[in-house]
């Protein structure tokens, strides 16, 4: 995608209002089924939010992770950060939650279509419309996870984690979380992946609470009061 594309998508995701149906995409069953769960049973707001790609959809333990805080999961396999600023009004706003933990690009850049900085680009253009629609909300960005099927990758997906901790270092309402670390071994992935080389297995997801739940635990204790 050209620059100049990317920039008109963004001016177009930007005009979106909260009425706006979505057009149908590959991620309408999907966001259907979001919907359909929150008329069988309403999420209350001010919980922890947590969207993005795969690794938040399968994260199955997300619930009793991060209890007793509450937390929606939202996460839609194989969406691009586009993709979540497309449904942000599906996915996001309805629950007006007291912070969103965010986890996407790493398909952005797979698909060969975007450089690390356009990716970027697309990071900044959600938080945008999160700036729009729910204001100083703080949005915390799970770093790009260093995957045996991507590890070509690896200083790609630096770059993007680099040009968002560089707007974090400007927002007080953006901060990174970084589960880099954490996955790797004599700098090469751990053994926590299935066979796909890309999804964790549940070792995986140990890894990330140890670092994700403290995160929540501090913003749950010191961050601002939830308006709801």
């Amino acid at each position: 995608m050209s620059r100049s594309i990317a920039t008109l998508l963004s001016l177009a995701l930007l005009s979106l209002t909260a009425a706006a149906a979505p057009p149908e995409t590959q991620f309408s069953p999907e966001i259907a089924h979001f919907a359909e769960l929150d008329r069988a049973s309403t999420p209350k707001r001010c919980g922890f939010l947590f969207t993005g790609s795969s690794s938040v959809r399968f994260w199955k333990t997300l619930d009793q992770d991060m209890a007793p805080y509450r937390v929606i999961n939202r996460g839609f396999g194989g969406s691009q950060i586009a993709d979540v600023t497309l449904y942000f009004d599906q996915v996001v706003t309805p629950y007006r939650p007291r912070a969103i933990f965010f986890y996407a690009g790493e398909n952005d850049l797979w698909a060969g279509k975007k450089t690390p900085a356009e990716v970027a680009a697309d990071f900044q253009a959600f938080m945008d419309l999160k700036d729009k629609r729910l204001g100083a909300t703080k949005v915390y960005f799970i770093t790009l996870k260093p995957s045996k099927q991507r590890f070509t990758q690896l200083a790609e997906q630096r770059q993007v984690n680099d040009a968002v901790r560089a707007m974090a270092a400007r927002r007080a309402d953006l901060a990174v979380v970084d589960v880099v670390p954490a996955m790797l071994e004599g700098g090469e992935p751990k053994d926590i992946f299935v066979g796909d080389g890309l999804h964790m297995t549940p070792a995986g997801y140990v890894l990330w609470t140890e670092v994700v739940r403290p995160v929540v635990e501090h913003e749950a204790k010191t961050g601002a009061a939830c308006k709801g």
